[in-house]
């Protein structure tokens, strides 16, 4: 794919205003199907790293992302990620989003990475989803694609509860992201995706992002086996999203 192929286009949001949309999206590249569909590439994080700590002081909280700037996010881009720290605690760090792209899909060398992971059954996918390589992605609204040119929908949790994408992560990962920018190391992120409940279907019939909402969720995120924590893989609760637009 060549460079010029990922750069942003503008497209126009309801009520106003343009939003960046990529002309092809990198998700959903080992599902059954074997093509990329397009979802979930746009997610908006506000929450203060303040509130952050509050909810996961009791884990001996760490935060290494020096002053985080609010705002939306997408593929490639540097966010915020929760994860298990060295001495048992967790840290709150900044991650690049795109997990590597499984192999058989790779056509050049550049990888602009994988944002949406599905099929955990996967080989590629299965030596992350041990609790060494989770994380949690914390977000505050995020968009699926209403159709060419018809911008997107936004969804936000009804109770504007603090709500974290089911991440995996690597660490140190050497590829090529940018052709520009020749082989770079860098510390990367993806999240799970499930089918999707009665606010995103409509919009997105196939599939909807992993969110959990409650602290015993984002407990067994972090550290229970493989074995329990796959059970997390699902949907919200029908009425558990709100629809936005744009986010507030």
């Amino acid at each position: 794919m060549a460079e010029q192929d990922m750069a942003l286009r503008a497209e126009p949001l309801r009520g106003g205003g343009t939003i960046a949309r990529r002309p092809r999206d990198r998700d959903g590249l080992d599902a059954a199907a074997g093509a990329p569909e397009i979802m979930c590439n746009l997610y908006s994080q506000t929450r203060a790293q303040e509130a952050m700590r509050q909810l996961f002081q009791h884990r001996g909280w760490i935060d290494r992302t020096g002053n985080l700037e609010p705002g939306d996010i997408y593929p490639d881009q540097l966010a915020p990620i929760i994860r298990n720290a060295a001495d048992g605690g967790v840290e709150l760090v900044k991650a690049r989003w795109g997990m590597p792209t499984p192999p058989q899909h790779m056509k050049t060398q550049r990888d602009p990475g994988v944002t949406n992971i599905r099929n955990t059954a996967s080989p590629h996918w299965r030596r992350w989803l041990d609790p060494a390589h989770r994380c949690l992605v914390p977000l505050t609204a995020f968009a699926e694609p209403l159709g060419k040119g018809r911008g997107n929908q936004w969804f936000a949790p009804d109770d504007d509860c603090p709500a974290f994408f089911a991440g995996i992560e690597t660490r140190a990962w050497r590829s090529v992201r940018k052709v520009k920018d020749g082989e770079t190391t860098d510390d990367l992120f993806g999240f799970l995706t499930t089918s999707p409940n009665a606010e995103v279907a409509p919009i997105h019939p196939k599939a909807m992002p992993v969110i959990l909402t409650r602290p015993d969720e984002w407990e067994a995120w972090l550290i229970a086996p493989w074995t329990e924590a796959r059970a997390l893989q699902r949907p919200l609760p029908d009425g558990a999203l709100r629809l936005l637009d744009p986010p507030s």
